[in-house]
Order: structure tokens, then sequence, then C-alpha cells
């Protein structure tokens, strides 16, 4: 009788193993990009994504989620053990405590593996889920500095271009309290001097120091990238130059080294991650911009245009492995809108669109599904109604980041013509519109810790939907 019951324990055990086996034939995977640049909280949005996917309390407006098909969502061990993992405990756990605190901004590239166990959708995928099991989707989010995401367009600028173009950006009047001191070193240079590597040190130090000036005022377009994230480049050749006139030797040298960065740095950095990316998510403060004035914004849209035109666009097809990934959707959205009232979400949706018109369809030109969204991936406030003076004024409320105590704020209103914000940004107006509109700075909310929901959120799921919402039907 033992023999018979061990007979039909292991004839179960390898039916049960031929399943999983057939089964992870089909396991999905996709690689999701997070890109953005400086203040646009691409290590907040990661973090909560995960958190809410973990626990989907909050998503109900992921479509699988809202379904009731998603079973199971797990963290598991990264597919590329060269890349540093995204450090979500770490991060999760400051905004967790008691007195939360916003991460650390990224400072390298990272990579995480969310698994999702799932029932396939419809009479095939009931069929399908029979023979292969529940349906598995790997997603594979991969966070990108955001400066480095500048030095794109530079693959296919040649020195000259390049140089001629940022000696002529250094002097936009938004840059040139920056830039006196480069540029006093680039006028007073003698255009044919022979090679000097203490000029040339000289040279990138102040040039180094103009580009993180202009970032630390709220300029977006600052590259090349690795000037401000040297990492362990620092003190390299490779990072030794600075735009330059001439065609001396110290012209030529300057010549060699932007074209070893570009070797070294840009173009590994394109291949063995931009095109393995499936889905691409761009986050923009776009509040903080408007807030900056005009300049900001015309700074930003053009750091905006340039990186999305490195990125190849349109549908995957059988032929992808051979030819490449290519970005079949992606999505645009602009953070922080807890920052300001609901009744003003469509009027920065708006702006976004504006702003990425072009970008926008040229993409979609190619076979890429495009989206725009104003989005919070941590909701830092609640929305509260007030009257003064005999005006109803929509304001949010949330904790002062310096003393962690709540304020009310009234953060204005939004010009209700996307199109004019454009247009001052061409013609680089050194004021603003108006001054209906300011922005605030938020400390992190105390999160209650509801068993089952994530983070709070504004879109959070409608973005997931748009971005992975077709993988797991």
């Amino acid at each position: 009788m033992n023999v018979f019951t061990d007979l039909a324990d292991f004839t179960l055990r390898q039916a049960e193993s031929a399943q999983r086996g057939v089964g992870s034939l089909f396991e999905s995977r996709l690689r999701l990009g997070v890109t953005g640049l400086n203040t646009a909280g691409k290590t907040v949005f990661i973090t909560s994504l995960l958190a809410n996917l973990l626990q989907r309390g909050r998503m109900t407006l992921l479509s699988a989620e809202g379904e009731g098909r998603i079973e199971a969502a797990m963290l598991r061990p990264q597919p590329d053990p060269e890349i540093p993992r995204f450090e979500f405990e770490e991060h999760i756990a400051a905004l967790s405590g008691p007195d939360p605190k916003w991460p650390e901004s990224t400072r390298r590239i990272s990579e995480v593996r969310l698994s999702l166990r799932y029932r396939r959708k419809g009479f095939f995928g009931g069929l399908s889920e029979s023979l292969t099991g529940p349906g598995i989707l790997h997603l594979d989010i991969v966070d990108y500095p955001g400066e480095w995401l500048l030095d794109l367009p530079l693959i296919d600028k040649d020195w000259a271009t390049w140089s001629a173009a940022s000696l002529e950006q250094a002097r936009y009047p938004e840059r040139a309290a920056h830039s006196g001191p480069f540029l006093a070193w680039a006028d007073a240079l003698d255009a044919e001097a022979d090679t000097d590597e203490m000029v040339a040190k000289e040279g990138a130090r102040l040039f180094a120091a103009y580009l993180a000036k202009a970032r630390g005022a709220g300029l977006t377009a600052v590259s090349p990238g690795r000037f401000l994230m040297p990492g362990d480049l620092e003190g390299s050749p490779a990072l030794t130059f600075a735009p330059v006139v001439g065609t001396g030797g110290l012209a030529k040298l300057m010549a060699e080294r932007y074209e070893a960065y570009k070797r070294v740095v840009v173009k590994p950095f394109f291949r063995d991650h931009f095109t393995k990316i499936d889905r691409q998510i761009v986050l923009v403060d776009a509040l903080d911009a408007i807030d900056s004035g005009p300049r900001a914004i015309g700074d930003l849209k053009q750091a905006l245009t340039d990186i999305l035109g490195c990125f190849r666009h349109g549908e995957n097809g059988w032929l992808a492995p051979l030819l490449g990934r290519r970005i079949d959707r992606l999505l645009f959205a602009a953070t922080k809108s807890d920052h300001i009232h609901h009744s003003q979400h469509q009027r920065l949706e708006d702006v976004l669109r504006a702003l990425l018109r072009d970008s926008v369809e040229a993409a979609a030109y190619r076979g890429a599904k495009v989206e725009a969204m104003a989005i919070a991936a941590l909701r830092a406030t609640v929305e509260q109604t007030i009257t003064q003076g005999g005006e109803t004024l929509d304001c949010v409320r949330g904790r002062d980041p310096e003393t962690g105590e709540e304020v009310v704020v009234y953060p204005g209103t939004l010009p209700a013509d996307a199109s004019e914000i454009v247009r001052a940004a061409h013609d680089r107006q050194a004021g603003w519109l108006s001054d209906d509109y300011a922005v605030m700075r938020f400390a992190p909310p105390v999160l209650s810790g509801r068993t089952g929901y994530g983070p709070p959120h504004l879109r959070l799921d409608r973005a997931a939907d748009f971005l992975i919402g077709d993988r797991l039907e």
C-alpha cells in the first residue's frame, strides 16, 4: 500500500513541477525607467509605488487591483547583480517614523524587482491559467540620477557645437549671476594657447562651480551631469575640460577630453541602461519652475526636449530582442500636486502638456502611447477651505518643514491659459505673469500605519495603471 502511495505522491510532485516549469515560461518581465530632473521626487515616487503595490488598499484605480485579480506581491532579488539595489527599506523607514524625513536624492543608478501574482482576465485567461498557473509579472524598476539624463544629448554633439552652445548659454540673463568667474576665465583665455594642465584644471573647476550654482538656483538644463556628481571619476581627465573657443593646443586637449567623457560616461550609460527600458515615467517639478518664473520654465522645457529626443519610442514586437527594446508607453507626471488645491490640478496638467507638446507629438508619432497627469506619490497635505475678508479661499494644510507644526497655506492659482506660460518662457521674460501663485514646502506627513494600506497619494494608482495595467490582464 505504501508503495502505491509513494508512487502517487511522486507522480503528483512531478506533475506540479512540470506545471511550474511551463508556467515560468509564461512569466513576463517589464523594465520601468523612472527618470526626472532635480527635485522632481524620483526616490519618493519609487518608494511609495513599491509600498502601495505591496499593500494595495489605496490602489483601486489600478485595474487589476480594482477587479480583485492581484493575489500577491513581494520584493525579489534583482536580476542585475552589478547594479546597486534601490534602498526601499531605508527610505520607507525614513518616511514612516514618528518624525518622518524626506529621503536622500538619487546619487547613482539603482534597481529593484517587485513580482506580482495575478489572475488572468477573461475566458481565455482562465483557460491558460489552468495550464500554466497564475500570471506572474516581474516589475524591474530602474532609478536614474536626473543629472545624468542631461548628458544624453551630448551623444550627437561634436566638440565645437557643444562648446559654442555652452558659452552662449552661460551668458543667458538667468545664468549670468552664476557664470561670472567662469566667463571671466574663458574671455581672458588665449584662443591659441598651448596645452597647460593647470589652466585646464582651473577652467574645469570654474565651469563645475558655475553648473552647481545654476542648479542650486533652480535651473534645469545643467550639463555635463558628472561635473555635479563625479563619483569615482572625480579628478580624472574625463572631467577636466570646459568649453573654450580656439584651435590651439589647449582647445585640442579640451576637445579630446570631451570626446573621452562621451566615450567613457555617456555612451555606456545609454547603451547599458536606456536601450533596455520598456516603459518610462518622466517626473517634472513643474510647480517649482512656475514659481521661479518664465526663464526657469524655458530652461525646463529645453532640458526635457533635449532629453526626450534621445529616447527610442514605439511598439515592442517579436523582433525587440534583436533590434533592442523601444519605449512603448511614456508618462509625464507633474509631481507634488498635493501642494495646490485639486481645483488647480487640471491647469497644472495643461501647463505640462503645453511645455512638452513637441516631444509628446514626436513620441506618439513613433507609436508610443503618451499620457500626462498631475500626481503626488506621497500626499503631504489635506485640503481646507477658509473665508478671509469675505472671500472663500481653497487652501492646503500640511506640516511646516522647519517646525513640524501644521500650517494652512493658500497657494494661489495657476494661469488659466497654459499657452501664456509657454510664450513667456519663449520670450525669456524677466518677471512672471502675476503674483497669484507661490510655492510652499511641506514636511512628510505622519503616516497612520493602517493595515493593508500604503502611503497616501494622489493618482499614483492611475499612473501605475497606465504604466503596467495592460501587463496584468
